[in-house]
């Protein structure tokens, strides 16, 4: 099972990273805060603090079209927000 869906790069977890060296993460929605640290530290070779988990249930959705209105529902997502021990740091534009 794949613990780590990707990264969450946008422009506030970006200065939490710099200010508070946290990074966040979209996991899969039954992985536990243990599984998550090993998989982030098996990952990046870094050390992991605290890891503080988000729950975000799918939205209804809804649209107007020609043959009528269309009702859907996005995805259920789980969010994981990671805290590196001081000194270490994950470069997610180091592969580009």
């Amino acid at each position: 099972m794949n613990i780590l869906l990707k990264p969450i790069v946008t422009e506030k977890m970006t200065s939490q990273g710099d200010k508070f060296n946290r990074y966040g993460f979209l996991v899969a929605k039954n992985a536990n805060k243990l599984q998550i640290k090993k998989a982030v530290e098996d990952m990046y070779s870094v050390t992991v603090d605290s890891v503080n988990t988000m729950r975000y249930g799918g939205k209804l959705k809804s649209r107007n079209t020609k043959s009528g209105l269309l009702m859907g529902k996005t995805t259920a997502k789980k969010k994981a927000v990671v805290t590196l021990a001081e000194g270490n740091k994950i470069d997610f534009y180091s592969n580009i």
